[in-house]
């Protein structure tokens, strides 16, 4: 595995277009083999697999329940690699996706830049710890900028999608997000006549998102939290393949968490400075209750 990742960062690590497409398409393998459901089936049928995953008039093998991949041994192995900074892929994703936004705007560079955020959604829910990347200002700006009008829908919308993955059950990355004027970007985004509607759609998910009272992180194997579609908070069924023993240590880095959490009700004042209409967005969390009931 070693191997195959160093492969895959030598190319994200290069300027040049195809070395990153072949770099993000790597990364993008060994991820798929993770996930999906392995078969008994020869070696020809695993790289007829790996050809799906890119070839759209291929249906891809169905994925892995969440529950199986605590006991998978790849699956294992990789986690460990990710908690070390030599083999982390979301580090090397970040950095990609740092030089991209340095080079002009064309549609193969566009296409790129959303891989690449693609990729970085995954690598948040599989190895959750790596989040703690996006409570840097530099990265948390990375997505902000990817917001604005210059930026084509398509972009824009991954940016969301891939904004939720990097705070959810993460509060010290929503404190970073908030002081980096986060929520007048999102709102100025909402209200802007350049804004299509399906961002304007995914702009109003992720206040829905916003606006959920927070719980502590606490940024070890046993606190993965998995995001299906795009915004349900759940408990991850992966955490029961990663118990610790330090329960003391565990609590202890769960109360500090507790100090930067904020509820519902001191968001919404937040929101509130930016968006009028937010006590309608409150009101229709507490009747719809799309997150399982929370605000309920």
């Amino acid at each position: 595995m070693e191997a195959l990742l160093s492969l895959a960062f030598d190319n994200l690590s290069s300027y040049d277009q195809g070395k990153i497409r072949k770099g993000l398409r790597q990364v993008e393998g060994l991820l798929a083999q993770i996930c999906l459901s392995t078969t008994s089936a020869s070696p020809k049928s695993a790289a007829e697999k790996r050809r799906s995953i890119i070839d759209p008039g291929k249906e891809p093998p169905p994925l892995k329940a969440l529950s199986e991949l605590g006991g998978d041994p790849a699956f294992r192995e990789f986690f460990k690699l990710q908690d070390g900074f030599e083999w982390n892929v979301a580090m090397r994703l970040v950095n990609c996706l740092d030089r991209l936004l340095g080079k002009s705007h064309d549609g193969q560079n566009d296409l790129l830049i959303i891989q690449t955020l693609d990729l970085i959604q995954g690598i948040l829910l599989l190895h959750p710890p790596s989040r703690s990347l996006f409570s840097r200002e530099l990265y948390m700006n990375h997505l902000l900028d990817l917001l604005e009008p210059v930026n084509c829908p398509a972009i824009q919308s991954a940016t969301i999608i891939t904004l939720v993955c990097a705070l959810i059950e993460t509060p010290a990355n929503t404190r970073t997000f908030e002081n980096l004027e986060g929520l007048w970007t999102i709102t100025s985004s909402f209200k802007s006549r350049e804004t299509t509607r399906e961002v304007k759609l995914k702009l109003v998910e992720f206040l829905y998102f916003y606006l959920m009272p927070e719980t502590p992180s606490i940024p070890c194997a046993n606190s993965t939290v998995s995001v299906p579609a795009m915004l349900q908070r759940s408990p991850s069924k992966l955490a029961g393949a990663f118990n610790r023993t330090d329960t003391g240590a565990g609590r202890k880095r769960s109360d500090s968490e507790t100090e930067v959490t904020r509820t519902t009700e001191e968001k919404q004042a937040l929101l509130g400075r930016f968006l009028s209409s937010v006590d309608d967005l409150v009101a229709d969390l507490r009747e719809s209750t799309p997150f399982g009931g929370a605000l309920s």
